[in-house]
């Protein structure tokens, strides 16, 4: 087979994977709609028994962090803006 020919049909197999057509692994059959829709409803449930929720005080740490760094980043924004505007004014007067 020439290099050519060799790189056209891995070209076919790529985009065959890419658009989502993949042969099912061995031993695992073809799973019908109800019983995709319960695999996944499972594995969210799993997952959310997996989720740790903060205790008040770090909630309340969280949420003070959050609201400091968006007022220095909005007071920065200000100083940055009124500072263009002065040096705007200046130079077109």
């Amino acid at each position: 087979m020439s290099d050519t020919a060799a790189a056209a049909a891995s070209d076919a197999e790529g985009s065959a994977a890419r658009k989502g057509e993949h042969a099912p692994r061995r031993g695992e059959e073809k799973r019908g709609l109800f019983a995709r829709i319960a695999l996944f409803v499972r594995q969210v449930v799993a997952e959310l028994k997996k989720v740790v929720r903060p205790t008040r005080q770090e909630l309340v740490t969280y949420t003070s962090v959050v609201l400091v760094f968006v007022a220095v980043v909005m007071a920065f924004v200000t100083v940055v803006d009124l500072g263009l505007g002065q040096l705007t004014f200046l130079v077109f007067g």
